[in-house]
């Protein structure tokens, strides 16, 4: 075997490193494809979601997928490492010291040798490792490779059951920061409401003030002009009713008024004094009348 330029003892030991550099990775995609498919069956069962709750998941998938990609990452630097203290620990027993050449781990030619090289040992034949083959040394304080294998396994096993704690509370956590935000939400539009209501009474009451301020000119002027003749008198009666008739139509928009806004203002001093200004009106109209009366020629 020429493949990667080694003898065949040191050649399968290269091959059962990548069994066991592709069984963790396959596990680990089993990790990041079980992210996913949590995240389908506890998130994705509505049929529509707004952008800021699809931005909400996709942040806690990423902060997942990144988690297991740098867990991965790290620990497979620490994995050579450990794999490069076994080599350095046996040449130390036979006084060697080895060197190593860091620019060659990025030889573009040198990985894709690597890479067909594992392509022809894993997929092309599917063949399993020769039973005359060397007997591979254990790793030196280590139960060997299954043992290693079974290990990660139930690292990855309490890794997977941490995140879906965490998943599970952040959801919850999202539940309740939404609930909050739809309280708001109603909190403000009845903040609003209130808000309009009350200015739409102010602006009825100042029509009412210019109304009363109109009454009373059209008083004083009545005051003034009782004894001039009569077509002065009818004008002012005129004028009199048309006030009348604004003040009928500006009573009636009030009482509508007082009628929406009669569970809310019933008991306020707003709601007593529009009243008593609307009874007090009311008697100085009945009043002009009586005083009109007084007047108007007989038949």
């Amino acid at each position: 075997m020429a493949e990667l330029g080694l003898n065949e003892h040191h050649q399968n030991e290269v091959i059962n490193y990548m069994r066991f550099a592709r069984s963790k990775r396959g596990l680990r995609l089993k990790t990041v494809d079980s992210c996913f498919q949590d995240l389908k069956e506890s998130r994705l069962v509505e049929e529509t979601f707004t952008a800021d709750e699809v931005s909400e998941v996709l942040r806690g998938l990423q902060a997942l997928v990144h988690s297991e990609v740098e867990s991965e990452l790290i620990n497979t630097a620490h994995t050579n490492v450990l794999l490069l203290r076994q080599l350095f620990s046996q040449a130390e027993k036979w006084y060697l010291k080895l060197q190593t050449d860091i620019s060659e781990l990025e030889n573009r030619e040198l990985l894709e040798q690597v890479a067909e090289f594992e392509k022809a040992e894993f997929t092309s034949s599917n063949k399993k490792p020769s039973m005359d083959l060397k007997p591979k040394l254990a790793p030196l304080n280590e139960g060997g490779t299954a043992e290693l294998l079974n290990k990660e396994i139930l690292r990855l096993q309490e890794e997977n059951e941490k995140l879906k704690s965490r998943l599970k509370t952040i959801e919850i956590q999202a539940t309740n920061v939404l609930d909050e935000k739809s309280k708001l939400e109603r909190a403000l539009q009845d903040l609003q409401l209130d808000q309009e209501n009350q200015k739409d009474l102010l602006i009825k009451a100042k029509v009412l003030r210019d109304l009363e301020n109109t009454i009373a000119i059209l008083k004083s002027e009545l005051q003034k002009t009782l004894n001039d003749k009569t077509e002065n008198q009818k004008s002012l009666e005129e004028s009199l009713a048309t006030a009348k008739h604004d003040l009928l139509r500006v009573q009636e928009q009030l009482s509508m008024a007082e009628k929406e806004l009669e569970k809310k203002f019933q008991q306020t001093a707003a709601y007593r004094n529009m009243k008593e200004i609307l009874t007090k009106k009311n008697d100085q109209i009945k009043d002009l009348r009586k005083r009109l009366a007084k007047y108007e020629p007989e038949d």
